[in-house]
């Protein structure tokens, strides 16, 4: 289960193995949607009051820009 406004771990592994070149242009432009809005939503959550998951999907994550914050 993920956190409200965030992306689920799981839907995150399982939209990055599949290669962009067997996805259709909606698959694309859902996956970009959605990593753009967990990355917002992964910006202004405060790291205390992240799940478990949702730590190692951020530490995981290429687009994380809230990382280092305590």
């Amino acid at each position: 289960m993920s956190d409200i406004g965030r992306q689920g771990l799981g839907d995150k592994l399982s939209s990055a193995t599949k290669p962009d070149s067997q996805k259709s242009m909606l698959e694309q432009a859902g996956d970009f949607v959605k990593g753009k809005a967990d990355a917002v939503a992964s910006a202004v959550q405060p790291q205390q009051e992240k799940s478990t998951t949702q730590k190692v999907g951020d530490a995981l994550s290429s687009d994380n820009t809230n990382r280092n914050v305590a």
